[in-house]
């Protein structure tokens, strides 16, 4: 399984969010330690899943793996 861990700063560069916002309101909100993100080796640390992460944000713009996203901003869903 090939994923991509991101620390917090790295994570609010690619989602273009502050890492204070990560830290402070989608932290054990939205992104869940386990599913989202892990302390590796009981560490203070914090990784991110990206692909976990990418997963969520697709859900919440109510985008599936079939979506296909229209001119006027609108979402077609594919079979």
């Amino acid at each position: 399984m090939n994923n991509t861990y991101l620390t917090t700063e790295e994570l609010a560069e690619r989602i273009k969010y502050e890492a204070c916002t990560i830290r402070n309101q989608l932290k054990d909100s939205v992104l869940i330690e386990g599913i989202h993100y892990f302390r590796p080796f009981q560490g203070r640390k914090i990784l991110y899943i990206w692909e976990r992460v990418e997963e969520r944000m697709l859900q919440e713009a109510g985008m599936s793996e079939f979506a296909i996203p229209m001119a006027n901003g609108g979402i077609a869903n594919g079979c």
